[in-house]
């Protein structure tokens, strides 16, 4: 799974993800869910930009949250999920940009995030799906989830308590993700390989959506007095 990342807009983000415009500022080192974030989508005219929530409403739930968690989708059954299924069926796919996440690994003293990253670059995508939900007074709520599957050897190490993790695309793979037929879409769904991902462990700070820096995304040095949960 994934349940909080980090973003930052720069001058890359136009070529790398083939944006038609600039996309809106944007700097967190630690998203939560139900926040607003960049997200890339097809558009009539090309690929463009724009902030959506974090945790998909579907069209159906006239902009009303759920009780049950949407910000993951997983691969395996999101063409079947109630949540998930319209907007599969109707080709609403989208890219998440990321510079690292962050997933928790069980320890016999509690759970210890870590921060992780691609090794060769600090900008990558992650495969989502979006949806629009209109409420009882006509306002439209766009949202998103985030795509995951069964982790590979290297995140099962890290996070191993349900053994997923995001779906990472490759650049090349960006088109057929968003455009693509149902078929070449899936086929970009693939879990990272050896070299592809690199990771250390970081604060517990990171646990508080409160605490935002980029410090957050440090080492963690064992000796620390107090990491300051709250």
């Amino acid at each position: 799974m994934c349940g909080r990342f980090v973003a930052r807009t720069d001058s890359r983000w136009e070529a790398f993800f083939g944006l038609k415009r600039p996309p809106p500022p944007f700097e967190s080192y630690n998203i939560a869910p139900s926040q607003q974030v960049p997200v890339v989508y097809r558009a009539a005219d090309g690929n463009d930009c724009g902030l959506m929530r974090w945790g998909l409403i579907p069209f159906f739930a006239k902009g009303i949250a759920g009780k049950y968690s949407t910000i993951n989708a997983r691969s395996e059954t999101m063409a079947t999920s109630p949540a998930y299924r319209t907007a599969w069926k109707r080709s609403q796919r989208c890219i998440i940009p990321a510079n690292g996440f962050y997933e928790w690994q069980q320890l016999d003293d509690g759970k210890r995030p870590w921060f992780i990253h691609l090794s060769d670059q600090d900008l990558f995508g992650f495969a989502g799906l979006w949806d629009q939900s209109v409420t009882a007074d006509g306002q439209a709520i766009h949202s998103f989830t985030i795509c995951t599957l069964p982790a590979s050897p290297f995140m099962a190490a890290i996070h191993n308590t349900s053994f997923r993790e995001p779906a990472i695309l490759r650049p090349a793979d960006h088109e057929a993700w968003l455009v693509g037929s149902v078929e070449q879409a899936q086929q970009t769904l693939r879990p990272a390989v050896p070299g592809m991902l690199a990771a250390h462990p970081v604060s517990r700070r990171v646990n508080s959506p409160r605490h935002n820096g980029v410090e957050l995304m440090s080492p963690w040095v064992a000796d620390e007095v107090s990491e300051g949960q709250s």
